[in-house]
């Protein structure tokens, strides 16, 4: 009755350290930055459409999918996700189970001979043992470990939408590299025409010194070696990308880079829908959720422990009564801490500034998802603006090759005027192929950086 009655004393003193986690304030407030204006930010009021497309929606090309759903049957980051998910799942169960009393069976016994008296004596108890739980410190233990199971639901997810966004990168790059691949054999032929053009135009006399086959020789081979570094990244990409797969370094099938059809229009959607939609943000939400359990949990330790045991089972004493008999016990104690004081304060104040960290952590994750959806949105729009120009660059510069090629025939060009358009119209289709690879990967950012439908 006296351990019922401070029990009840107590409970009016801490309510709180039953509360619940609430979502603290957080500021979303400008977000997102718009990706033209220089000042203003992105006033969305739809929803996050584009990042609650399903994967398949987003990357429509088929050997795309299939080598994104190999990666997720066999990359070994998101099988160990899942088992980090097996786990925690385990030790919620353990939590649960600390609120049901501890039963223990210890049958014993002996056999004692003294003067040819035999002495057989047993004894088949159980012991139950049960920690009330009136202050909270079992209450918070399992509520910290249903958020941090959440929070390796979380992880799981974030591991998985950056393994699709991985395989779609390497994916594209590899398109990029095989269109640039096929404008380096073109001028590969083309300026290896130059030079024989050069050549025979030095044979028939023409007054070509053997400097312009020279140089038109030299930039011959500069192709031939920006060919060899394409051929190096195609390679090395492959491999990165198998090793998304679990696979062996082997050669992707793949298609063409015109060929690809990507979203092009995006609706962000506002600030707090970020919160729900990017999963290593809601992660970083469940760790402060479990920071507050942590402050609960030492809060409990300023509290008495009350704990009830009980023994029940069938003896015969030390064989002195046979047959046995029924023996029942039942035990209640609390311990109060009284010198340990300075111990639980220190303990309450680390867990009060994990607690700031983890908040700390969290906003800035949301800054950082912000910054990564505007970064994302800025590079689309950038890299289809420049590839629009430089599409016009290359129809100038490709009628420039023509005409000095024509004029060389005449006399009226040099070899370094051929050289050089032939250098620039080049370096111009390689840009484009490059900034339409952007623009794919854009899409592929702002996917990730939306939080990504991975169903």
């Amino acid at each position: 009755m006296l351990i019922v009655a401070f029990a009840a004393l107590s409970l009016t003193g801490c309510k709180s350290l039953y509360g619940k986690y609430e979502r603290p304030a957080v500021n979303t407030s400008g977000l997102f930055r718009d990706s033209v204006s220089l000042t203003d930010t992105v006033a969305a009021s739809d929803t996050l459409s584009f990042g609650n497309m399903p994967w398949r929606e987003v990357f429509i090309d088929p050997q795309l999918q299939a080598l994104i759903q190999k990666a997720l049957d066999n990359n070994p980051n998101l099988l160990n996700a899942a088992l980090n998910v097996q786990m925690a799942e385990e030790q919620l169960k353990v939590a649960k189970l600390a609120f049901l009393p501890q039963f223990v069976f210890t049958p014993q016994g002996s056999i004692t001979r003294f003067n040819d008296a035999t002495t057989q004596s047993y004894s088949l108890p159980v012991t139950a043992s049960w920690n009330i739980p009136l202050f909270g410190d079992l209450t918070a233990a399992k509520r910290g470990q249903q958020v941090s199971l959440l929070q390796m639901k979380d992880y799981q997810v974030s591991v998985k939408t950056q393994l699709i966004s991985g395989v779609a990168n390497l994916y594209y790059s590899l398109l990029m590299l095989d269109r640039q691949m096929e404008l380096i054999g073109e001028m590969e032929m083309l300026t290896k025409q130059t030079w024989q053009q050069l050549s025979a135009m030095k044979e028939g006399r023409m007054g070509y010194r053997s400097t312009a086959i020279q140089a038109a020789e030299s930039n011959y081979y500069s192709v031939l070696t920006r060919k060899t570094d394409l051929d190096r990244q195609i390679r090395e990409a492959e491999n990165a990308l198998s090793l998304l797969l679990g696979e062996p370094s082997q050669t992707i099938s793949r298609g063409k880079l015109a060929g690809q059809s990507l979203p092009e229009s995006f609706s962000t959607g506002v600030g707090v829908q970020l919160l729900r939609n990017r999963a290593d943000v809601h992660a970083n939400e469940m760790a402060l959720a479990a920071c507050f359990y942590d402050i609960q949990y030492a809060r409990s330790k300023f509290y008495p422990t009350i704990s009830i045991s009980g023994t029940g089972g069938f003896s015969n004493g030390q064989g002195l009564v046979n047959p046995g008999q029924w023996l029942l016990s039942a035990v209640g104690s609390l311990t109060q801490p009284i010198f340990m004081n300075g111990q639980l304060v220190a303990g309450l104040r680390v867990a009060e500034d994990q607690y700031k960290q983890a908040y700390n952590n969290w906003q800035n994750s949301i800054l950082t998802a912000g910054s990564e959806v505007s970064n994302a949105l800025v590079l689309y729009n950038a890299s289809a603006k420049k590839s629009a120009i430089e599409q016009k660059q290359i129809e100038v510069l490709k009628k420039n090759v023509t005409d000095t090629h024509a004029l060389l025939n005449m006399a009226g060009s040099t070899y370094l005027e051929v050289i050089t358009a032939e250098s620039n119209l080049l370096n111009v289709q390689l840009s484009q192929v490059a900034d339409d690879f952007y623009k794919m990967q854009a899409v592929v950012n702002l996917y990730q950086a939306l939080g990504g439908g991975v169903n």
